[in-house]
């Protein structure tokens, strides 16, 4: 509910001042696309005892236990716990500095819901590890109820969330394109799976944080009725030599995203905004020159 509340707030305050005359940025529009926005699980919460995490950062970080390791398929021999973060009261100004909080901004992140369904069991990947036939490329159930994890964002997800940046996820982009008109800036996230509905409306919006290497890298399709994702096309798939599959010319899938450490982070433009050239899910929370590019963007 704190979510779709803000998220109005926002709607509001820029249909006030941006109005240009259009029908889609009539309020009542804009409140009709906004009021019910995808749940998706970005639980602080785990299973057994808690453990803190260690490392610096600027937020409290701490473990499960008795939580699932699952695996960076970057690095594949490594595999790591959930990672979970809380506000520090000593850090409160650093936060105002850093998040955008309850003020008025226009700024939205896209949670990869199709790529987390991409990722799961059975999924996309037991076909790309040869564990089945193009079966695990069809009907793939959307994933609304799992947790996002490593390869779908999960630490940034919850530390802008903390930060106080509204989302959206890739289904209000596809069943509504021009949704992204509404915002002056644009977070995409781990977005490797996404529709041409969706990957027209980001790579046109003029102002977008790529902020995660590999995304927009292959087409599906979504049939809403059933709540399945299909793959249509890229990630070698339906021929070996077919990479991005909107043969998309800011493609940086290769090196950066097994830059996981980001020691040497930096943004490259491009002509719709800015890329981050290495993975930054183990930095994230850590590094406040990072978070404060993000915002000042």
């Amino acid at each position: 509910m704190a979510v779709t509340i803000g998220l109005i707030s926002i709607i509001y305050f820029q249909l006030t001042f941006n109005s240009d005359g259009s029908n889609f940025q009539e309020k009542e529009k804009a409140l009709e696309l906004l009021s019910n926005i995808t749940p998706i699980n970005i639980s602080q919460q785990g299973i057994g005892n808690i453990l803190p995490s260690t490392g610096n950062s600027i937020f409290e970080v701490f473990v499960y236990s008795g939580e699932q390791e699952y695996t960076d398929t970057g690095l594949p021999t490594t595999t790591f716990k959930q990672q979970h973060f809380l506000l520090k009261p000593e850090n409160t100004e650093l936060y105002r500095e850093i998040g955008v909080g309850f003020e008025q901004h226009n700024s939205v992140f896209v949670v990869p819901i199709f790529t987390m369904t991409a990722y799961g069991e059975p999924g996309f990947y037991n076909f790309f590890r040869e564990e089945c036939g193009t079966e695990c490329l069809k009907d793939i159930p959307i994933r609304y109820e799992s947790r996002p994890t490593f390869e779908s964002s999960a630490n940034t997800i919850k530390v802008l969330r903390l930060l106080g940046y509204p989302y959206i996820t890739d289904i209000e982009i596809d069943k509504n394109p021009r949704i992204l008109e509404l915002f002056d800036k644009v977070i995409l996230l781990h977005n490797e799976y996404v529709t041409s509905n969706e990957f027209e409306a980001i790579t046109k919006h003029p102002k977008v944080i790529y902020l995660h290497p590999n995304a927009l890298y292959a087409q599906i399709e979504v049939d809403y009725e059933k709540d399945v994702i299909t793959l249509i096309r890229g990630h070698n798939y339906p021929s070996a030599e077919i990479k991005n599959g909107f043969e998309w010319k800011f493609d940086n899938t290769h090196p950066f995203e097994y830059d996981t450490e980001c020691e040497d982070w930096d943004f490259i433009e491009i002509d719709n905004g800015v890329m981050l050239n290495c993975y930054p899910e183990k930095i994230i929370f850590q590094d406040e020159r990072l978070l404060k590019a993000i915002k000042e963007y």
